[in-house]
Parts: C-alpha cells; sequence; structure tokens
C-alpha cells in the first residue's frame, strides 16, 4: 500500500493525458508531429550512444 511520498521514475495514463493537453495547448496541433518526430530522434539517438557507450566500456575490460 503506497502512503503519501513521491514516486520517482513512473509516469502513469493519467499523466501523459495532462502532458498531452498541455503540448497540445501550448504548441498547437500543427506542431505536435513534428515535435514529436524530433523527440524520439533525440530518445533514438541517446540509447544508441548509451548502448555504444556500454559496449566501449566492456570491450575495454577485456583487453585488459
Amino acid at each position: 500500500m503506497y502512503k503519501g511520498g513521491v514516486k520517482v521514475g513512473r509516469i502513469g495514463f493519467q499523466e501523459l493525458i495532462v502532458i498531452f493537453i498541455l503540448a497540445l495547448l501550448i504548441f498547437g496541433p500543427s506542431k505536435l508531429p513534428e515535435i514529436g518526430r524530433s523527440l524520439g530522434k533525440g530518445i533514438r539517438e541517446f540509447k544508441q550512444a548509451s548502448r555504444e557507450f556500454k559496449e566501449g566500456i566492456s570491450s575495454g575490460d577485456e583487453d585488459e
């Protein structure tokens, strides 16, 4: 049972709806697809860089 405090790292459906509505109000419906594409591209690049970094560390351990 959850009693108060702050939940970190968990975004539920209701939070996503609120974020979407705020983005819609701030940027307008014509800008949302462009923003979504940019956000997706940024996340994809971050994951790729993270994966390459981990692989670099792993291969560095094997060289020693």
